[in-house]
């Protein structure tokens, strides 16, 4: 069972050797269906809106990464909170530092994509946030994080070469037979 309260304060928040917070996020990920029910190559990825709404932009799930936890964990519980999906964590896609708006502060900011299983229809912070399945090109147009969407950029990438890899596999065992 899934805590359904999201955390708050600061008092576990992480700290890089240059006093820069350390933020954690993810991009949740499916593939789009086929009309036949089966899964295609289209990824969609879930964005949501800020907790002031939607008039401020879409960005992907992301919070403190805290001294309790791992960058993974920390990655997960971020997409539970704020977007309400559960599912694997993968390879990290980076690390960013970025200029926050809001504090006038440096964060490092650390991305991971999230290959959704299940999306809940109550999750933590559902009253303050919406969220919304998209295509890529879609989601990269909304997306109000620079740092983000290079991110999203090296998500797609790595499916892309993976299903190229996956094509010249399959062409070589056909070839063998």
């Amino acid at each position: 069972m899934a805590c359904m309260v999201a955390r708050s304060g600061r008092e576990l928040q992480r700290y890089d050797d240059m006093g820069r917070r350390q933020v954690v996020g993810c991009i949740p990920y499916r593939f789009k269906n086929c009309s036949d029910g089966f899964n295609g190559d289209e990824l969609e990825v879930l964005v949501i809106t800020s907790q002031k709404g939607q008039t401020q932009g879409m960005m992907f799930p992301k919070g403190g990464w805290e001294l309790d936890e791992s960058v993974e964990e920390a990655a997960s519980r971020e997409s539970l909170e704020e977007a309400g999906v559960l599912g694997n964590v993968e390879d990290e896609l980076g690390k960013w530092n970025f200029l926050s708006k809001r504090h006038g502060t440096f964060y490092e900011g650390f991305m991971f994509p999230l290959f959704v299983t299940k999306q809940l229809d109550l999750w933590p912070e559902k009253s303050v946030r919406q969220r919304i399945w998209m295509t890529v090109d879609e989601a990269r147009e909304v997306c109000r994080h620079w740092w983000m969407k290079e991110a999203l950029d090296i998500l797609v990438e790595r499916h892309t070469s993976l299903q190229q890899l996956q094509k010249e596999e399959l062409a070589l065992s056909c070839s063998l037979s």
